[in-house]
């Protein structure tokens, strides 16, 4: 039978890039809203751009479940011991 791969990403990483995609595309359609010197065009649109490109989604990538040993070792620290 052929083995069963989880997948590398998470219900955890999907949100994150759907937040993200969300964010980027908020921010365009702000920065697209007459007047240019508004508000939405040059403070709300690229705070977004900058939150979708670069806090959001390379949190997506690289956030990661922690694996049951992970959990113990942090509870129990690598001698046993509880901290």
């Amino acid at each position: 039978m052929a083995e069963r791969r989880d997948l590398p990403f998470t219900r955890k990483n999907w949100t994150l890039a759907t937040a993200g995609l969300a964010s980027i595309v908020i921010g365009y359609i702000c920065l697209r809203i007459p007047p240019a010197e508004g508000f939405l065009s040059l403070t709300l649109a690229p705070v977004l751009l900058v939150a979708g490109y670069c806090v959001l989604i390379p949190m997506a990538i690289l956030a990661r479940d922690q694996t049951k040993e992970e959990r113990e070792d942090r509870t129990y620290g690598q001698d046993g011991k509880t901290r």
